[in-house]
């Protein structure tokens, strides 16, 4: 039998060219159902990624008892200090004559007044409280600020282990040309 001629190509010469195109995208498929074979996605248990929040609410009598903080500080290391607060190098300087940032300079902290960088937008709650800022008062900010201080603009959630937090106040109350004495 003679092929069909249709404007100078045959039948068989569509046929063939149908063919190779659903030869092709059948092969695309394949390929692309062998892939997702070879390299499945991994799949979280549960989406996400917990946060930094602090512990979780125990039952009376069940929470273990903290050390008080002047113990913690006893045995604080200020290497271990200074390597945990990069986190808040990016908020705050630490240098003498440090610039205030997003938040003020941390620089001599310790016994400074709450609120007392000239020119820093302090919250009104920070502004209200007045007084120095001690070893306790700092123990209890950087556990929580938005517990310490209503309405802080500092949106750090906090440290929840009492011992990194002594060893940033350590670090802290050494960022001074004169540091303070620990609390006994």
């Amino acid at each position: 039998m003679a092929n069909v001629s249709t404007g100078g190509m045959t039948t068989t010469d569509t046929n063939k060219t149908l063919i190779a195109v659903l030869g092709v995208l059948l092969l695309t498929m394949g390929l692309g159902v062998v892939s997702n074979a070879i390299y499945a996605p991994s799949h979280a248990e549960k989406p996400g990624y917990a946060l930094p929040a602090g512990e979780a609410a125990t039952a009376k009598g069940d929470a273990p008892k903290e050390e008080p903080m002047p113990a913690l500080l006893a045995k604080a290391d200020v290497k271990k200090g200074e390597a945990d607060v990069k986190v808040c190098q990016s908020c705050h300087s630490f240098e003498k004559d440090g610039v205030a940032k997003v938040g003020p300079p941390l620089y001599g902290i310790v016994g400074r007044p709450k609120a007392s960088i000239a020119g820093f937008a302090y919250s009104d709650g920070l502004k209200g409280i007045g007084g120095n800022w001690t070893f306790a008062d700092l123990f209890k900010f950087i556990t929580k600020p938005s517990a310490y201080v209503a309405g802080t603009k500092m949106t750090y959630p906090g440290e929840p282990d009492p011992q990194k937090r002594a060893d940033i106040i350590d670090y802290l109350h050494m960022l001074s040309e004169s540091p303070q004495p620990l609390p006994q």
